[in-house]
Formats: C-alpha cells, sequence, structure tokens
C-alpha cells in the first residue's frame, strides 16, 4: 500500500530536511509521525498491528540507546526511528537499523578518507574508549558541533535506508 512506502518516505524526508536546516528534529513532527504510524498499522493489520507498531517504536530506543548515552547519536535521530518503527513494524525497523548504519558507514568512511583524518579518529576513538574504561564516566563523543567533518546528519542515512524500502531492497 502507498502508506506503507509513501508515508516513511515523508516522515523521513521531513526529519531530515528538518535536521539540515536546524540541526533538530523537530518533537511535533515525531509526536505526529507516531500517531500516524500507528494509525495506519491498525488500519491495515487491526489490533496485531498495532502490537507490532508498538514494538518498532520500542526497538530503536532499545538498539541504540546505547549510542546516544555516548553522545555518539542524537536522540532526534532514534526518536526518527521510533517514528518510523511504528509503521514499518518490528522486523522492518531493525532492518531499516542496519541500512542506515551501513549507509551512514560509508558516509563516515568517505569523509575520513576525504579529509585525510581516518588516523586522527581511530586514535580519537581509542582514547575515548581508554578514558572510559579508566573513569567510567561518559563524556559525549562528538567533537565541537556539526562544524566537525566527522559530525554529520543522522537523518540523511535513514532518509536512504527508507528510500531502499520503498525501493523493495529489504
Amino acid at each position: 500500500m502507498l502508506y506503507n512506502t509513501g508515508l516513511p518516505i515523508v516522515m523521513a524526508g521531513v526529519a531530515m530536511v528538518l535536521d539540515l536546516r536546524t540541526a533538530r528534529v523537530d518533537n511535533g513532527w515525531i509526536v505526529f509521525c507516531l500517531g500516524i504510524g500507528l494509525a495506519a498499522r491498525l488500519l491495515e493489520k487491526g489490533p496485531g498491528g498495532l502490537w507490532d507498531g508498538f514494538m518498532g517504536i520500542l526497538l530503536p530506543a532499545a538498539v541504540l540507546g546505547w549510542l546516544f548515552l555516548l553522545r555518539m547519536l542524537g536522540a532526534g535521530d532514534i526518536k526518527l526511528l521510533c517514528a518510523l518503527g511504528s509503521i514499518l513494524g518490528a522486523a522492518k525497523i531493525l532492518e531499516c537499523i542496519f541500512f542506515s548504519m551501513l549507509i551512514g558507514a560509508g558516509i563516515s568512511a568517505a569523509i575520513l578518507i576525504s579529509t585525510g583524518g581516518i588516523s586522527q579518529r581511530f586514535l580519537y576513538f581509542i582514547l575515548y574508549v581508554r578514558e572510559l574504561i579508566s573513569t567510567g564516566k561518559i563524556t559525549p563523543y562528538y567533537r565541537g558541533g556539526m562544524s566537525s567533518p566527522e559530525n554529520f546528519h543522522f537523518t540523511v542515512p535513514v532518509f536512504l535506508s527508507v528510500v531502499l524500502y520503498a525501493g523493495g531492497a529489504y
């Protein structure tokens, strides 16, 4: 059905544009998407679809929450994946997360190779993990803000993953 492919593209696309323009994903948009996603699941599959939608909401937070705690992924990115999970359901949102991470890794590799900072970034990661283990204190992983080249908007790989989903890749 159109709402199974069209709605996720709109959800992710608008969130991506918001993120690129303001460096945030609006909570109002996320709540709207959650409501639309659950309503679509209920209309399509009945109460069982609603349960699958709720599981699709919970899984991204459960799977990616640790990345937020380490400040490696933003809350807006996880909330967007939760909203997408409301319409995609539990199984498809896990695939969406997998492809988002794969696309994000490709973008990261391209950025690191093009800026020549790959060895410096690996050293930064090793030092971060060493400090985390030795002190037990969680500090933000990112450096600076969006101006650092390795910090990019993860809504872009999420959107591209949803496009793959709509195109039938998974």
